[in-house]
């Protein structure tokens, strides 16, 4: 090939991979995920900083994701795959109701009947106050007379890249990330991971997919999956005088690997 040929064919790979680059830019599959609550409320701020960490993986598979709020939900095209909520619980439960073929995520309410209710398709990514309570009382064994309360996330946790997540919601909304927060952020992560391995997943299928084959990295040291009560397994953090001074469960007193100690592990027969 001389050179005026080896010019021409690399111009015309040049125009090809061009082309074929802006026709991902241009023909990427858009996702929507409806986020229901207050704007300013930190689970919303979380859900952001997942989002914008869920569209710089997206660019390499030709995915965009968008947070679209619960005023234009119903209206955006094309419809959302699934629903976060930062909400009471009236309004979560009318959520799973209207919303009864997608995966509603609640991020802030804590109380564990609504675990117990086993709800199809609504799932709790903060930990509930059964699961709070469990972690205080293995503490209180190995620290009686403690103080320390229990938390699902804390500004200042540095282990397993926390302390990177912590920066980068720090640096963006300049505030710290709190409980909630994490919340918002888990939610779209785990359904940004999940659909990222399979794109075509939607309504009852995702569902599915999150009850079944979910292994969350939560940046908290260990596999995340929902159990049958709809509510995320997850280590969790013991608090005192703003500091973290233990992790449950609580070792010495349960196996660290049991997440189930901590929490209502099956719905109610």
């Amino acid at each position: 090939m001389n050179n005026s040929t080896r010019f021409a064919a690399d111009v015309m790979w040049c125009c090809v991979l061009f082309w074929s680059l802006a026709g991902v830019a241009v023909w990427a599959e858009e996702i929507n995920i409806l986020f229901v609550g207050d704007a300013d409320a930190p689970a919303n701020l979380g859900a952001r900083q997942g989002l914008a960490e869920a569209n710089a993986q997206g660019e390499f598979l030709g995915i965009r994701y968008r947070l679209v709020s619960g005023a234009a939900g119903e209206a955006v095209e094309p419809a959302p795959v699934a629903v976060i909520a930062a909400v009471n619980t009236t309004r979560l439960r009318h959520l799973a109701k209207q919303f009864s073929e997608l995966p509603v995520l609640n991020t802030t309410i804590k109380e564990t009947f609504l675990r117990e209710d086993c709800w199809s398709n609504l799932f709790h990514i903060g930990p509930s106050a059964a699961m709070l309570e469990d972690a205080e009382r293995q503490w209180q064994r190995k620290a009686p007379g403690s103080t320390a309360t229990a938390r699902a996330w804390h500004p200042t946790f540095r282990k397993y890249a926390a302390a990177q997540l912590n920066a980068r919601f720090r640096e963006r909304f300049d505030s710290d990330m709190d409980d909630d927060a994490w919340s918002g952020w888990a939610a779209m992560k785990l359904l940004s991971d999940t659909i990222a391995r399979q794109p075509t997943l939607s309504g009852g299928l995702l569902v599915e997919e999150l009850k079944t084959n979910l292994a969350f990295d939560g940046q908290k040291g260990s596999d995340m999956s929902f159990r049958e009560t709809g509510q995320l397994r997850q280590p969790l953090l013991l608090v005192a005088d703003d500091r973290i001074v233990g992790e449950a469960p609580v070792r010495g007193v349960v196996n660290t690997t049991n997440l189930d100690s901590l929490g209502v592990p099956f719905c109610p027969k």
